[in-house]
């Protein structure tokens, strides 16, 4: 929810509402041969998209930490998905139709050629799924612990807590208390997303939380937390045909790096490498991102 330096905000349009992104400021990032001259003249860079994943307060911000580094050699995009951050939230129970389409609406109306795609987490899953429909919008896959969060038949749906949070009014406070407050948003991160909560950091909360509290933030957040979301990323995975890296973060309190190998194993073919990092939990981009943009750039040139 906040903006990078040398970055601007715009606005594409999709069928559930308008998307907003992030993309790098051209004049900012121009090379020191082009200064003093129109953006126009410099050389077309490249694209390079950066997808969050999904959770209590999720938007582009995500990647704030790693994406500055690309910026003098790409072009950066990256969105608040539909239903988080700043885009878009309709008053519904959102599907995962509803992310393959609009994800595919967004990188057709951005992107006018095959691009490079980083995304993390269930979002990283539903990549698999849009790449394998429309594979001619694709140059490259690096995903960060891509789960469908009910892989290999293991259905989330049928845990205690997805069934309480189906429970009508329990839901919403669930959302209110657990979710959109700063003490809900500091709680999920130390114990479900980062594996060493001293690397939390108070702006790094405040995002979340303004992501949380955008109004109807809810609709998306409670279709993930319920299962809405969730497939077996394991009866599609074969189907890939994309150039693609995975990367895991050892301590993933979602999935472990066990189901990654599966996954990967799967489709050799298309999955070039998968590599574990240790002390680090479902977001490596978050908690070291320095590490991250190491190797992002070590994958964008092996793939």
């Amino acid at each position: 929810m906040f903006k990078s330096l040398g970055f601007i905000e715009n606005i594409a349009n999709t069928s559930l509402g308008d998307m907003v992104y992030y993309s790098s400021d051209s004049f900012f990032w121009q090379s020191v041969q082009n200064l003093g001259q129109s953006s126009s003249s410099e050389e077309k860079k490249p694209n390079l998209v950066f997808l969050h994943g999904f959770g209590g307060g999720s938007s582009a911000y995500e990647w704030s930490q790693v994406y500055p580094a690309f910026a003098g050699e790409y072009r950066i995009i990256a969105p608040d998905l539909i239903g988080w951050g700043k885009s878009a939230h309709p008053e519904k129970e959102y599907t995962i139709e509803d992310y393959l389409t609009t994800i595919t609406e967004f990188l057709e109306q951005v992107c006018q050629e095959p691009t490079t795609v980083i995304a993390s987490s269930l979002t990283a899953a539903f990549l698999v799924q849009v790449a394998i429909a429309q594979p001619h919008l694709f140059k490259q896959l690096i995903l960060f612990t891509p789960a469908g969060l009910s892989d290999f038949e293991e259905n989330y749906t049928k845990s205690l807590f997805a069934q309480i949070i189906s429970t009508p009014i329990v839901d919403k406070f669930f959302y209110n208390v657990g979710v959109a407050s700063e003490s809900g948003i500091k709680s999920f991160l130390e114990k479900r997303q980062f594996a060493n909560p001293q690397r939390i950091f108070p702006e790094l909360v405040a995002s979340y939380l303004k992501s949380a509290s955008q109004p109807n933030g809810e609709y998306a957040a409670l279709s993930f937390v319920r299962g809405d979301l969730c497939f077996d990323l394991s009866k599609h995975i074969e189907q890939l045909t994309i150039p693609t890296a995975i990367v895991w973060g050892r301590e993933s309190q979602f999935t472990s790096p066990e189901i990654g190998k599966r996954l990967a194993q799967m489709n050799p073919n298309a999955i070039k490498y998968f590599q574990v990092i240790e002390e680090v939990g479902l977001t490596p981009h978050l908690e070291l991102p320095a590490v991250a943009i190491s190797l992002i750039r070590k994958y964008i040139e092996l793939l």
